[in-house]
């Protein structure tokens, strides 16, 4: 066998049960694929003695038929992940040097499932950002190119698409806060889903905003996603949002059979000067699941106007308190201060010094946003609106609608340095269709399903009942067989 490296968690499963490959053998070749992707600045911290050990005793459980769906599987991490002896530094200066005592849950859960950790991943600093060009390691690279123009991966799990995009590991762990799942994954060409509020652990994962922060899947494939978010999700005494619900099948769940399922289109999502490739595309999977047996219906969600400036009140809010203990006092930069220098003077220079001008910048608003003379006038009203979106997915939800469909992004990934400095708003919009589904705390799943006529992926957003992952995942599968997407990025790097 070669290129094992392209498998995913599927079919890398299914060999090394059959004793096809080895996990060993499959983590060599990722290894070996990272080595040689530097171009992409996807990996920023590589575990190779770890990825060898836990493949050794991988293979020792699959011999004894102890094996769990994700034993075996070569897997990055985002920066995010707090992991045990690894450094992590959310891709901030402020916590360099950081390695964290204790691992996150999910990778614990992963890591008992037999899962193989190749190493940590770039994302935008402290996942504030849509491009992946806000890390202190650089930008992240997209796989897919258009000339010589280098494009993002999409933000803030940039680094986790490029990979997966480019396989350099089977699968990889993602944050969603306000799309930094679903849009990296459209962006890349793969699949990704953001889980309800709750089914997964946020312990251990680097906070950003706390009511808004879910981690998931992103892999090769819809079934690759309901593999892995079986062994991601799960409820954790440790973290008081984490719902105590059973974690069912969610492979078992992938019939394709959505016949009499109502599906949901938006009007609201018809946004004014849409390209025509992203209507077009909306149409098509529109056709597609109806083709399949659902029922298309026109629905609106009114308030979802007020969703983009709603979210960027209430994120920052919750990250300018978050972000508060990094002050160069435990862990992570401390600036060297002057004489006569206080606290004061140290806690200054260390975060001014330490945090990047997109965090820089949402401190400062969160901060404003919470400040005596403006908290009812910007926070509180953000939470209102948040309330009244949430309602306008119960009202649909109640009407009978099973699923909606909506686009992923508002374009394909556009070029390195387009968009950064220029105007942070415009970088913003690049959030338009996601925000809704984290403010009302359900589950979004992103799926390729075209290209557009640069030959750059696009992908469709499915937005689910919360707590019916598997539901979602079923029509999401049913789209991803329709469209047939399995355009791969053509090597460069």
């Amino acid at each position: 066998m070669t290129d094992l490296n392209t498998f995913g968690i599927a079919d890398a499963r299914d060999a090394l049960r059959k004793g096809d490959v080895t996990s060993l053998e499959l983590t060599e070749a990722c290894l070996g694929a990272i080595e040689t992707s530097g171009a992409l600045n996807a990996f920023v911290h590589n575990t190779p003695e770890i990825a060898r050990t836990q493949a050794a005793a991988a293979d020792a459980r699959i011999k004894a038929g102890d094996a769990p769906d994700m034993c075996g599987i070569p897997l990055g991490i985002k920066d995010l992940f707090c992991t045990k002896g690894v450094p992590g530094q959310a891709a901030s200066r402020i916590l360099e040097g950081f390695k964290p005592e204790y691992e996150s849950t999910i990778t614990q859960q992963l890591w008992d499932a037999g899962s193989v950790m190749l190493g940590k991943l770039n994302m935008d600093e402290f996942a504030m950002g849509s491009s992946n060009e806000t890390s202190v390691y650089g930008d992240a690279v997209n796989p897919w190119k258009v000339d010589d123009r280098k494009l993002t991966p999409g933000g803030s799990s940039g680094g986790s698409a490029a990979a997966v995009a480019a396989d350099l590991c089977m699968a990889a762990t993602g944050t969603d806060t306000g799309g930094s799942i679903r849009q990296p994954a459209a962006f890349a060409g793969i699949t990704g889903l953001k889980p309800t509020y709750g089914r997964c652990s946020r312990w251990g994962v680097v906070a950003f905003a706390s009511s808004l922060d879910q981690a998931g899947p992103m892999t090769k494939s819809v079934r690759d996603a309901a593999i892995m978010l079986g062994a991601m999700a799960g409820h954790d005494a440790k973290d008081s949002t984490s719902a105590e619900l059973a974690v069912p099948d969610f492979e078992a769940a992938l019939t394709g059979d959505i016949r009499g399922k109502k599906i949901g289109i938006p009007k609201e999502y018809r946004m004014e000067g849409m390209p025509q490739e992203i209507e077009q595309l909306w149409a098509d999977g529109t056709a597609m699941l109806k083709d399949a047996g659902a029922e298309i219906v026109d629905i609106t969600l009114p308030h979802t106007k007020y969703a983009l400036p709603a979210y960027y009140v209430v994120a920052p809010a919750e990250a300018s308190s978050n972000l508060a203990r990094y002050d160069g006092v435990r862990f992570g930069h401390r600036a060297k201060i002057g004489q006569g220098d206080g606290i004061t003077e140290m806690y200054e220079k260390t975060r001014a010094e330490g945090f990047g001008p997109e965090v820089q910048r949402r401190v400062m608003i969160g901060t404003y946003v919470l400040s005596a003379g403006f908290y009812d006038a910007y926070y509180n009203r953000a939470r209102k609106v948040r309330s009244l979106i949430k309602k306008d997915f119960e009202d649909v939800f109640a009407q009978g609608v099973d699923a909606i469909l909506t686009p992923a992004t508002p374009s394909a990934a556009f070029g390195l340095g387009e968009m950064a400095e220029a105007d942070p708003v415009q970088m913003y919009l690049n959030d338009v269709f996601t925000v809704t589904v984290n403010l009302a705390g359900l589950p979004g799943i992103a799926v390729p399903v075209g290209l557009d006529k640069q030959g750059l992926p696009l992908g469709l957003q499915l937005i689910g009942r919360p707590w019916e992952e598997g539901d979602l995942l079923n029509t999401a599968y049913a789209l991803e067989q329709a469209a047939g997407f399995v355009a791969k990025p053509a090597k460069w790097w």
